[in-house]
């Protein structure tokens, strides 16, 4: 199969900045619960986090109710790079987290694509913003394992 423009650009670069190949790398999936299983999917999901933050090359992940759908996930999980993250997709950790989740599970989807940039909004640095930071942000050796709760 043939190389095409976009499959070149995704791996080489552009020839301005960073290549993407060497580029963070965003993994977005859309996860929709069975009705009515939404609490022990939360559960679960964090008691099973560790499969893949736990990976040298996860920088983090995510987990956001939607607040319009009931019973839809957004899951966000950030990678050193592309290869790296397929690479652990490869790997018997991440079969086994994704077949615990599966019966949990009604439907997905999943998007990815190179982080370019980066812009902090005003609140991010502000007084107000430190306490739901420093709870989903928090730099240390045993990462927080409990739900974000709104403040």
């Amino acid at each position: 199969m043939a190389r095409s423009d976009y499959d070149a650009e995704m791996t080489e670069g552009t020839g301005a900045g960073t290549p993407a190949a060497d580029l963070p790398f965003r993994v977005m999936l859309t996860m929709h619960v069975h009705p009515g299983r939404e609490e022990e999917f939360e559960q679960t999901w964090l008691r099973i986090g560790d499969g893949v933050t736990g990976h040298p090359a996860n920088l983090g992940q995510w987990l956001v109710r939607s607040a319009d759908e009931p019973s839809t996930y957004y899951i966000v999980s950030d990678w050193v790079n592309e290869r790296l993250f397929r690479e652990f997709e490869a790997t018997p950790g991440h079969l086994e987290h994704r077949k615990i989740l599966h019966p949990l599970r009604a439907r997905g989807s999943m998007a990815t694509g190179a982080l370019l940039a980066f812009l902090p909004g005003a609140a991010s640095a502000g007084p107000a913003a430190a306490p739901a930071m420093a709870a989903i942000m928090t730099p240390s050796a045993e990462p927080a394992r409990t739900p974000v709760a709104a403040g």
